[in-house]
């Protein structure tokens, strides 16, 4: 069996995310006290990283700044628990914020540095988001080429593009607030069958993110990152990275161009992966495995979602795992 590991991204983070895991594994709860702390150094944390994920008291779990390395360290700390028991993925990938639990479980970041890598790219994002009117938009059953030039002709409003391809049927449109909903209303008139805005507190994956790839290539250019164990497949590229490019290289770019999840999926199912595990909270990933699979006519598949205790002592392989370590 060839299994991938799928890491969630930004939008799906909730209170008490990670809380049973915590007080259930050891290894998950070191991944969250090692972080914590108020050391002096660029992108570490300074606020309490258990009671925002825990309790979130003041509501703040939503603001990117916050998001980020919160979702990083349930999503590396699962892939802890799990590498704990044996298991190994054939490959890894991971949803714009989620490609950085990736990079970790492919031993390119420590656990420490994904968490405040990205601290700091939540922050930098935020910083570039301020002042601007942003929006994003999930499109519905319309074809990438009638969006772009939905696109095109709202752009007279201000900055918009498509910023995410999730799965077949579903795109995301991005950038000025006046553009973006102006797009979106061609895209309604062209035959979209939804147009759901979403919750984001920025115009991400678009040109309005160039500042904080600025920022974060300067980052990530004061870092020494591991060689990497286990293919990644990259969002910019939609596949894996066959032309050598530096690791710092599609990470900016990705924070200012299109997300191709459905092609990276595509490409899981060319690769004979039949085991999808999506790790971390939600279960958006799972819904675009499935959604892509029915479009290349793929049923030989299975789906696992990994987010709570209970998740991770049903999923098949860690049971097997874990019965054959008592043998």
């Amino acid at each position: 069996m060839v299994t991938a590991y799928l890491y969630a991204g930004q939008g799906t983070q909730h209170r008490g995310m990670g809380k049973d895991l915590y007080e259930r594994f050891a290894c998950f709860g070191e991944i969250f006290d090692e972080v914590c702390g108020d050391e002096q150094r660029p992108g570490a944390l300074d606020f309490d990283l258990q009671r925002m994920c825990f309790e979130d008291p003041d509501g703040e779990l939503s603001q990117t700044q916050y998001t980020q390395p919160c979702m990083t360290a349930v999503n590396v700390g699962i892939t802890h628990i799990l590498r704990e028991r044996g298991l190994r993925p054939d490959y890894v990938c991971g949803l714009s914020l989620g490609e950085y639990a990736a990079l970790e479980a492919a031993g390119v970041f420590t656990a420490r540095e994904a968490v405040e890598v990205t601290a700091f790219r939540g922050w930098a994002m935020a910083q570039a988001a301020e002042g601007i009117p942003g929006a994003m938009i999930a499109v519905l059953g319309l074809e990438e080429g009638i969006l772009g030039k939905c696109c095109e002709e709202a752009s007279s409003l201000g900055i918009v593009s498509i910023a995410n391809h999730n799965c077949p049927g579903q795109l995301v449109i991005g950038g000025e607030k006046a553009a973006v909903e102006k797009a979106a209303l061609y895209a309604r008139e062209a035959g979209a069958a939804r147009c759901i805005p979403l919750a984001v507190s920025g115009p991400f994956h678009t040109s309005l993110m160039a500042p904080a790839g600025e920022k974060l290539d300067e980052y990530l250019g004061n870092m020494e990152l591991g060689s990497m164990q286990i293919p990644v497949l990259f969002n910019c590229l939609g596949d894996e990275n066959r032309e050598g490019r530096s690791i710092r290289e599609l990470l900016v770019r990705q924070l200012q161009s299109v997300v191709r999840m459905e092609a990276i999926l595509r490409r899981l199912f060319a690769l004979g992966v039949t085991e999808f595990v999506e790790i971390g909270p939600g279960k958006a990933l799972t819904g675009f495995v499935r959604k892509t699979a029915k479009e290349l006519g793929v049923r030989d598949y299975t789906t696992w979602s990994i987010e709570t205790a209970e998740d991770v002592e049903r999923y098949p392989g860690s049971l097997k795992e874990a019965l054959g370590n008592r043998v």
